[in-house]
């Protein structure tokens, strides 16, 4: 294959080559639409990429009728990172993903979901590729859509014995818990961007409260 690629030209600041292929990584976060559901525990995802792609400077997000999702793309590096947060409610978060996923020819290697995770604790954040729902309708509804082999950024809500789990999550943060907000999307975007500099997501635990 020859390393310099011909591309269309679209526009004068379009380069006529460019030097090898790019990969594309796509990034879903998680999350319910409408401004009642700012601000909860169940829309970290959705917090999480709105940092990333501040700190990596994206243009605005764009509405995707189509693929029922707000999208946001930008290279970094050698790659194309398309950001995605669904627009169809948790529970059917699987379709949008499936439409972003097809239009933008990504396979599940190079696709990474940051949700919250109720059955860790506040302060911890996980990651691995596949695994079970562990009872998170947003995952069960991408694994059926796209099965369960793609990475997982999981994001510690901890749990409120006193109040149901689905009334939890969708409850607004604590102020003790607000107070760490900003550390804990400074560590997503970290990791974020390492997966996509190193296009590997170890499973690892990392802690962002000392």
């Amino acid at each position: 294959m020859a390393l310099l690629q011909k591309k269309p030209q679209t526009g004068d600041n379009i380069p006529l080559y460019t030097l090898g292929m790019n990969k594309t990584v796509l990034i879903v976060g998680l999350g319910n639409p409408g401004k009642k559901y700012d601000g909860t525990r169940h829309n970290i995802g959705y917090e999480c990429l709105d940092a990333f792609a501040k700190a990596h400077d994206f243009g605005p997000w764009v509405e995707k009728k189509d693929l029922k999702s707000h999208v946001a793309t930008k290279t970094l590096g050698d790659t194309r990172v398309v950001l995605c947060k669904p627009m169809t409610f948790m529970n059917l978060s699987g379709e949008a993903a499936q439409r972003v996923q097809h239009f933008y020819k990504v396979p599940n290697d190079n696709l990474v979901v940051v949700h919250d995770e109720l059955d860790m604790p506040f302060g911890q954040i996980r990651m691995r590729i596949g695994g079970s729902s562990a009872g998170h309708n947003g995952i069960k509804s991408l694994t059926q859509h796209i099965g369960d082999t793609f990475g997982r950024v999981r994001i510690g809500i901890g749990a409120d014995t006193i109040m149901s789990g689905s009334d939890f999550v969708l409850a607004k943060f604590n102020k003790d818990e607000i107070a760490h907000l900003s550390g804990l999307t400074r560590e997503v975007t970290s990791i974020l961007t390492e997966y996509i500099y190193s296009n590997k997501l170890a499973p690892e635990t990392r802690n962002f409260i000392l």
